[in-house]
């Protein structure tokens, strides 16, 4: 049985929709290109990296409600292969710049603080955006190249270009999880001179749980996959339930540390997700002090209204293990991991 056979009723996608989303974007791709000759690098590109069920929802929600940044959105995201006429919609639709005479004021929902497996609800809450994503990225098998080879047969510039384009119609610097390019983050970071990569860290034990927990949710149960399938796939996949997940969360932490060393210090930021949720606030500070005033010219709000904290959920919940095993388990994996590295 195949990975989208085996998900559960509530996310599984629908074909109509697929189809229809397939035949749209593609009659709307020589409209999006004539919407790339501003595609010069004016705004900075910030890419959130981690392991999945680590908190980079919650921070691509907050940061969007910042107002900071643009991002995907789930409206944009259903323009995935022309996401620039996809902004110029969203803008009509939504902008107050265009809103006559409260005609269309459906679509400004606010953001909240709650998603689904990085599922989000409303029209301009945060989207995933990897429909996007793969457009430029060739991977087959697993959701990883050799740097080589990645870009030999990627498009990586055309990633770049349209990222730009994208920033320059919103004006704003713009974020979005890049967590498809955990184990090819120089690669992406050679495309742009502004781009800040936040990498979320979360205490490993409690990632665990999550992981195990968004697999029942997907799949009904704790047995198969979830998330992308990085270059250690073949070795993780056919283990135990619990240290498949450690050896996920192990390898994602390695590759990402390994990925941001070699940046300098003003393109990367690594937060804790305990502690962001203790004082998010403290983060905007930080992440503006990493963006060049360029991002915000002379009309940029930068005073912090956002939430004063979250609640982390770190809290052991799964029956199927214990809180003991799971860190366990992540020792065991990390140090046969790290064998394998060196």
């Amino acid at each position: 049985m195949d990975e989208q056979a085996r998900r559960t009723k509530q996310f599984s996608r629908v074909s109509s929709l697929e189809n229809l989303l397939t035949e749209l974007n593609g009659n709307l791709v020589e409209a999006n290109q004539r919407y790339l000759v501003d595609n010069t690098e004016k705004f900075s590109k910030i890419f959130v990296v981690g392991p999945l069920r680590s908190g980079t929802t919650l921070f691509t929600q907050w940061l969007a409600q910042t107002g900071l940044v643009a991002y995907p959105t789930n409206m944009l995201s259903r323009f995935y292969g022309a996401p620039l006429v996809g902004a110029r919609i969203q803008q009509l639709l939504t902008d107050p710049l265009y809103n006559f005479r409260d005609e269309i004021l459906d679509f400004n929902s606010g953001i909240s603080f709650s998603s689904e497996n990085g599922k989000t609800k409303g029209a301009l809450a945060p989207n995933e955006f990897w429909y996007f994503w793969r457009r430029f990225l060739p991977f087959g098998d697993l959701d990883y190249l050799p740097s080589t080879e990645l870009q030999e047969k990627g498009n990586l510039p055309g990633l770049r270009d349209e990222l730009n384009a994208l920033a320059n119609i919103f004006g704003k610097p713009f974020a979005m999880k890049a967590m498809i390019m955990n184990q090819n983050i120089p690669d992406l970071a050679k495309q742009f001179d502004k781009a800040l990569f936040i990498r979320i860290r979360r205490d490993p034990v409690f990632n665990i749980q999550s992981a195990l927990e968004a697999r029942k949710r997907q799949y009904g149960d704790i047995n198969t996959w979830y998330s992308f399938k990085i270059k250690e796939y073949p070795k993780l996949k056919d283990l135990s339930p619990l240290e498949s997940v450690a050896g996920q969360i192990a390898a994602i932490d390695h590759a990402v540390d390994s990925g941001v060393s070699g940046l300098p210090s003003h393109k990367k930021l690594t937060i804790q997700y305990e502690d962001f949720c203790n004082n998010p606030e403290s983060y905007f500070q930080d992440i503006l002090k990493k963006l060049p005033e360029s991002d915000f010219g002379l009309n940029g709000d930068l005073c912090y209204q956002g939430e004063i904290s979250f609640s982390n959920n770190n809290i052991w919940r799964i029956s199927e293990y214990s809180e003991q095993e799971a860190r366990e388990a992540h020792l065991r994996i990390k140090s046969d991991l790290v064998g394998d590295y060196s």
